[in-house]
């Protein structure tokens, strides 16, 4: 990373008005950050409004290549953010995040500055539940990681496969699919490893992870999305993608 490379924070957001204002308050005043967009997935309350308040430009998912549709999940909304986003290097905040601190974007940033190598860089940390100090990540170690050891075991030592802080060059995420829903993140890590080499992907100490718990029958849909991924990879299911975007933006031109 050079002086010149821009920096972009992404939050994809729908309905979480109460955390994402504070989350772009505090996210504007990195020294690093050039760019906090946030990128508004249909809510119907103030999410949008609080957002721009608080110095984000906002942007409505369903806006962004309006060709392909509505955003279907937040994968379809992550994959626009890096289309409208200007970074260089892209990280993702989800905006339900109550424990941000500074070293959220430090310490992602920092394996992409010291390695050119790098090309994605994954969080690992405490995952609290209902204020308690662990237990959360109930997908991640119910489904995510023994399918990883399953089926891509060369994959098995990240820590945090589903967590919604990480960070990406440009370059690397314009040159993958993005699944379109839950499965984003893990179908991410895969295709990064399979493009680029399993050394391109870093991890990193983040401080204990405050979030919004979902109840456990709202857990059912994520876990199916993040199962189907993991077996897509390796041809034992359907795969829900969006193109990359270097060839969306080549299709474009040739047009």
């Amino acid at each position: 990373m050079t002086d010149r490379d821009r920096v972009s924070v992404c939050i994809p957001a729908r309905n979480e008005e109460s955390t994402v204002g504070e989350l772009v308050a505090a996210v504007s005043e990195h020294p690093r950050v050039d760019e906090v967009l946030v990128l508004d997935h249909a809510s119907t309350d103030t999410t949008a409004v609080r957002a721009q308040a608080a110095g984000a430009r906002v942007v409505s998912a369903d806006g962004v290549l309006p060709e392909f549709g509505p955003a279907l999940g937040k994968g379809d909304v992550l994959w626009r953010s890096v289309h409208v986003s200007a970074g260089d290097l892209i990280v993702w905040l989800d905006a339900d995040l109550r424990s941000y601190s500074p070293p959220y974007i430090t310490r992602l940033l920092e394996p992409l500055q010291d390695d050119p190598s790098v090309a994605l860089v994954r969080p690992d940390y405490p995952r609290t539940l209902n204020g308690r100090p662990d237990g959360g990540g109930r997908v991640t170690e119910s489904t995510a990681k023994p399918a990883l050891r399953s089926w891509h075991p060369h994959l098995a030592h990240i820590r945090q496969p589903l967590a919604g802080e990480y960070a990406i060059r440009r370059n690397a995420a314009t040159e993958v699919p993005f699944e379109i829903d839950y499965g984003v993140e893990i179908g991410l890590l895969i295709d990064i490893a399979d493009t680029y080499g399993v050394e391109s992907i870093a991890q990193v100490q983040l401080p204990p992870r405050v979030h919004r718990n979902r109840p456990d029958d709202e857990l059912t849909e994520p876990a199916d999305q993040v199962r189907r991924t993991v077996l897509s990879r390796v041809g034992l299911g359907d795969s829900y993608t969006r193109p990359p975007l270097s060839s969306v933006a080549a299709q474009a031109a040739s047009a």
